[in-house]
């Protein structure tokens, strides 16, 4: 064998070397694209998405679905090579979803306690807007937080420092004042029970050890013996709270919201009903369309990235709150055009 062959057969072992390493080595990279879609007036794993108990429903018709963008980690630096030329995917640092300073499962527990925190605002914005008695209640507690054993989710709280809770908004504020280490007495009510006085002390927050951190997600439940439930699997993040208290809303009112339609969206909701922004709403859009989706409500902050990037054939919605949601959505049965996005 001649040396120029020899150099042939050298490049190619040392090619075919390469491409094996970049088959196996993790790129410091992931791959966004379009995440599952859900419909909130359906099932799934056999139980509706929202329900309500205690409270008169009334029926429903086509779809409300949430959309969601869709993270592939541990990708090798070929598949990466592959999904960057996709114009149905992005790539992204890896630490600007999993920061070198939290686990996995610490970034995963962040996203539930935002998917947690994105339901007790569905929940407490359908409320007002449906002007129901409400309650200020534990929704949710954080492991390993000084509430655990405590408080359990369902309590009602009634007073937290002295101070009365009407809202969450007079709670959040109690739990602002209060200090780590500084024990906090809350007055509660479990089950129908008579009201009691429970004490925490309070921990540091981890992203701010100045201040207190007990571990609720505080809640605006309906009246005792009403119970609102919303489930819906392995989903993190707070973009689905518009889609679910549209949900809420339908089924507590008589008629149809869609009329029939095949409705999709985005969108964080606060306690108030007001819309926030979210990311990904490119690959949220052509999800929507894939499945069948007509109209598509778009957070009002998102309107002009989701302009340039509409798939044919879906229309786009401007949407600043969940009133809006429902009178565009009104507004589209009766024949009109709501505002949209341009």
């Amino acid at each position: 064998m001649g040396v120029r062959s020899s150099s042939w057969w050298s490049a190619l072992v040392l090619l075919l070397a390469l491409v094996a390493v970049g088959a196996i080595v993790p790129a410091p990279v992931v791959a966004l694209g379009p995440g599952p879609t859900f419909d909130t007036l359906g099932e799934e794993h056999g139980a509706p998405v929202v329900s309500a108990e205690g409270l008169p429903t009334y029926p429903t018709t086509g779809h409300l679905n949430m959309t969601t963008v869709g993270v592939s980690d541990g990708i090798s630096v070929v598949r990466a090579l592959q999904l960057w030329v996709s114009p149905q995917y992005q790539l992204a640092p890896r630490s600007s979803l999993y920061p070198p300073s939290l686990s996995t499962d610490q970034v995963t527990q962040e996203n539930q306690q935002e998917f947690d925190g994105s339901i007790a605002n569905a929940e407490a914005a359908a409320l007002t807007y449906l002007k129901l008695p409400t309650r200020v209640t534990v929704g949710a507690l954080t492991e390993g937080s000084a509430s655990v054993g405590v408080l359990a989710p369902g309590d009602e709280i009634r007073a937290a420092g002295g101070r009365p809770v009407t809202s969450v908004p007079t709670l959040l504020a109690a739990m602002g004042a209060a200090k780590p280490g500084e024990p906090l007495t809350l007055t509660t009510v479990r089950g129908g029970g008579p009201p009691r006085d429970v004490t925490l002390t309070p921990g540091p927050r981890p992203d701010d050890p100045a201040k207190a951190f007990l571990g609720i997600t505080p809640a605006t439940s309906p009246a005792p013996g009403q119970k609102l439930t919303i489930t819906l699997g392995d989903v993190g993040g707070p973009s689905a709270g518009l889609m679910f208290s549209l949900a809420l809303v339908d089924k507590l009112t008589p008629g149809p919201l869609t009329g029939g339609r095949f409705v999709a969206g985005t969108g964080t909701v606060d306690a108030a009903g007001k819309v926030g922004p979210i990311s990904g709403i490119p690959f949220k859009m052509a999800k929507a369309r894939q499945v069948g989706a007509q109209l598509f409500l778009v957070p009002a902050a998102n309107c002009a990235e989701a302009a340039q990037n509409a798939p044919d054939g879906l229309q786009l919605i401007r949407i600043g709150s969940l009133g809006e949601a429902v009178s565009a959505l009104e507004t589209v049965d009766r024949g009109g055009t709501p505002a949209g996005c341009s």
